[in-house]
């Protein structure tokens, strides 16, 4: 379980983040929505540990980030809006480049098998040659290298075409159901968020995304 307490990011006195308090459960994919510099990005980093926090309190496992933070790393699996890959080595280079990083050892057979059930079967391809859907797949799959339980996605799936869209999702939420993944994921497209995610997050001044997801069935939490 991931959980979160009174969690605040302050940069000099602009409050970004102020008090924000939930938990995700394994086998959840939780949503967070928000306008333009709400904060969903600064949030992502802190539970990825990139970024402090101000104040608050975060742990994963009953783990707490202020006391283990070393251990904590090893179960977080984060894929950032930008892009992270070799353009000019193949996909079979930069899977074997990233697992030689991993926690986590894997053989080639099994790296191959990670991308190929995400369809992403271009192992011997260089990635300047894959469309904007491959390239996120394989962000995607440098990320789960290490099996993490935590999936920390910001727009994984930003300025791609539908098929693959819909491919990343029903590969996340065979992560969730079948391995217990715990999935916190941000996108701009409330139809994804709200087919894909089991509880929504919202984040930042604009009651828009609030008003928005009133009329689903979705349970929703705002700050």
């Amino acid at each position: 379980m991931l959980k979160v307490e009174d969690l605040q990011k302050h940069f000099k006195r602009k409050h970004v983040l102020d008090q924000l308090s939930f938990t995700v459960y394994p086998g959840e994919i939780v949503g967070l929505v928000g306008e333009n510099g709400a904060g969903k990005s600064t949030l992502l980093q802190i539970l990825a540990t990139t970024m402090k926090s101000t104040a608050g309190e975060i742990s994963l496992y009953d783990s707490s980030y202020h006391k283990h933070i070393k251990q904590i790393r090893q179960h977080i699996g984060f894929v950032p809006q930008d892009i992270a890959i070799w353009e000019q080595q193949t996909v079979e280079e930069n899977m074997v480049f990233f697992e030689k990083l991993s926690w986590k050892k894997k053989t080639k057979a099994q790296l191959e098998q990670l991308c190929l059930d995400m369809n992403l079967d271009r192992w011997k391809t260089p990635v300047k040659n894959l469309s904007g859907g491959m390239k996120r797949k394989l962000n995607l799959a440098i990320s789960l290298i290490h099996d993490p339980g935590l999936l920390l996605l910001d727009e994984p799936t930003a300025g791609i075409d539908l098929k693959s869209r819909k491919e990343i999702g029903a590969y996340l939420r065979n992560q969730a159901k079948t391995h217990q993944k715990m999935i916190l994921y941000t996108s701009h497209d409330m139809d994804e968020i709200t087919a894909l995610c089991d509880r929504i997050i919202t984040i930042g001044k604009d009651p828009f995304y609030k008003e928005l997801l009133a009329r689903t069935n979705k349970e929703v939490l705002s700050f």
